[in-house]
């Protein structure tokens, strides 16, 4: 299975969960399926394993925001399932960066880029992004680039 592409591993897992009439995971497997479909259609066509990691990060990011909703109307349920969700989700991504990986990884870009001032911080992204595609959310990047980019300027 290390050798596969995140769809193929998608495909067999989901499988497996309906060999073992696993709902929760057949259910988000066959939704992550669907968004990978969707996304290569929008795209003319394959993508490639960093496009098919975004994808999944957007999953992540849908089912985060879910939670967010959940949380103000009070309904635990639904919270615990956007969770089990996300988990299985997470499975078919790779490991998520650390801090000091991910921190190491923006000073490179800000050095490559020879920012120093927020002003540049879109360019610094540009650079960084494709490099922690699938270990590390936008939100997470922009945070750690924008304190970096402060202590400088």
């Amino acid at each position: 299975m290390e050798d596969m592409d995140t769809r193929a591993k998608l495909q067999q897992a989901l499988k497996d969960a309906m060999r073992q009439k696993d709902d929760l995971r057949k259910r988000t497997i066959r939704s992550a399926l669907a968004a990978l479909k969707l996304a290569e259609v929008e795209a003319g066509g394959a993508l490639d394993e960093q496009a098919q990691w975004a994808v999944l990060q957007k999953e992540i990011k849908m089912r985060r925001e879910a939670i967010e909703g959940a949380q103000k109307a009070g309904r635990d349920d639904l919270i615990a399932e956007a969770q089990a969700e996300i988990a299985v989700l997470q499975e078919f991504l790779p490991p998520a960066l650390d801090d000091e990986a991910l921190e190491a990884l923006a000073r490179e870009a800000i050095a490559e880029v020879g920012a120093t001032s927020m002003r540049e911080m879109g360019k610094v992204m540009a650079v960084l992004m494709p490099r922690v595609q699938g270990r590390a959310t936008g939100g997470q990047v922009s945070q750690v680039v924008r304190r970096l980019l402060q202590q400088n300027g």
